[in-house]
């Protein structure tokens, strides 16, 4: 178990006296969430009867019952293996003397002595029964993500991913996981966060500003880092390690050429087309503002920015312009009334609060739609064994119920294969 992993660590570090044996472990225990969890804990110990050197461990020793019997608290933090061995990773002692203590000050070691027992100070007189910090030499513990050695580590990392990535956008920190920290001849840091994708392209943004805002859609990944800290304080040392998550949110090479279908009933759509049709009424030249009607082709490209193209068909209302009135979405529809048939490309830049846009409309007619339905390529010129030449006409199924020409002659072409007619003469 934890607790003896610890009492046994703090007994082992005496080199006289006796061994303290467990009174009750004092507070709550926290454990971190990963594969070799730690524990944290308060334990209070109580001096037994065995010396250190016996050779029992501290649940063969009763405690000491004589009036000197020395107790204390220890705060620690283990480790628990895969293979379920706990490691100490910190451990920290108070030891309250009984009363058959002396304090004594000035060891020759340079340290003072915060209280030794009279019997054992003579065998070392420098064995500190006060206050004791034991430490496992080279093994990582936990820290706090807040601690200041990890925040510039983690300013470093941000900065190596923005400059090593393939990405064609600025990354920034999402959340510092966890931090271990190791004592060696300087330190070891291991430090586990995430990195999320801002809206900044590298090719308008050299490093991250307070413009760059993280896209609720973009690219996450999650990346472990190796750092060591030199005496001096110095960074000497730094890895890098990044796994993306549900790489499917995002391309990793954005295709700057290569425009996307964007949903017809997304709020991004619905933002531009306000846009849009701010820019459609803005025309002078109609006494009547127009409503979008019926939006047919919507595309969205990531460039240094956002391009999107949108064709829609849009109606005359019953608002006029010159009522001095605002368009709203209030405005009933004309009936009969003008229509239109529209594109629009709209260019966004939305860290420089930045969109152009322009719109193309041309006066829709039953003719223009005739033309676009039934004849979509011209047909090839008449010869003279076709007689009389009749367009090779294609008709969508059910979308129209009248007939299309009214004067196709009496006998009918090749052309036309199916056409119930009269036999051919030659």
């Amino acid at each position: 178990m934890a607790v003896d992993a610890a009492l046994k660590k703090y007994n082992d570090g005496n080199q006289s006296g006796n061994q303290f044996v467990l009174l009750r472990i004092s507070s709550n225990v926290t454990k971190t969430d990963h594969e070799d969890p730690f524990y944290s804990f308060n334990y209070q110990i109580k001096e037994g009867d065995c010396p250190v050197r016996s050779g029992k461990t501290w649940q063969d020793c009763d405690y000491k019952q004589s009036e000197d019997a020395a107790t204390g608290e220890c705060t620690v933090t283990v480790e628990k293996k895969i293979n379920r061995n706990f490691t100490v990773a910190t451990q920290s002692c108070h030891i309250t003397p009984g009363s058959g203590w002396v304090h004594w000050w000035g060891c020759p070691g340079g340290e003072p002595v915060i209280s030794v027992n009279i019997a054992s100070y003579f065998a070392s007189p420098c064995h500190a029964a006060g206050s004791a910090l034991h430490k496992c030499a080279g093994c990582k513990f936990p820290i706090s993500t807040d601690n200041a050695n990890v925040k510039e580590i983690l300013k470093h990392a941000i900065s190596h991913f923005n400059s090593n990535s393939t990405h064609t956008h600025l990354f920034a920190l999402g959340k510092a996981k966890r931090a271990y920290k190791q004592v060696v001849a300087g330190w070891n840091f291991d430090i586990t966060y995430s990195v999320l994708q801002t809206n900044c392209p590298k090719a308008d943004f050299p490093s991250l500003t307070a413009e760059c805002k993280i896209l609720p859609n973009g690219g996450i990944a999650e990346c472990t880092d190796s750092a060591y800290i030199d005496l001096s304080g110095k960074l000497a040392s730094f890895k890098q390690q990044c796994d993306f998550l549900q790489e499917n949110r995002f391309p990793i090479e954005l295709c700057r050429g290569c425009p996307k279908d964007l949903p017809l009933n997304s709020s991004t759509l619905n933002e531009i087309l306000n846009h849009v049709s701010t820019k459609l009424n803005a025309n002078d030249g109609r006494k009547f503002y127009f409503k979008i009607d019926k939006v047919k082709k919507a595309t969205v490209q990531s460039v240094a920015g956002w391009a999107y193209y949108i064709e829609f068909t849009a109606k005359e209302t019953t608002c006029p312009k010159e009522s001095n009135t605002e368009f709203t979405s209030s405005c009933e529809i004309k009936e009969p009334g003008q229509a239109l048939i529209c594109d629009a490309n709209i260019y966004e830049v939305p860290w420089l609060n930045k969109t152009e846009s322009t719109v193309n409309c041309d006066l829709k007619t039953l003719g223009s739609d005739l033309f676009a339905a039934v004849m979509p390529t011209p047909s090839p010129a008449p010869t003279g064994r076709d007689g009389d030449w009749i367009p090779n006409i294609q008709v969508a199924p059910n979308s129209f119920s009248f007939s299309l020409i009214s004067d196709v002659p009496e006998t009918p072409s090749p052309k036309c294969p199916g056409h119930p007619g009269r036999q051919l003469m030659e």
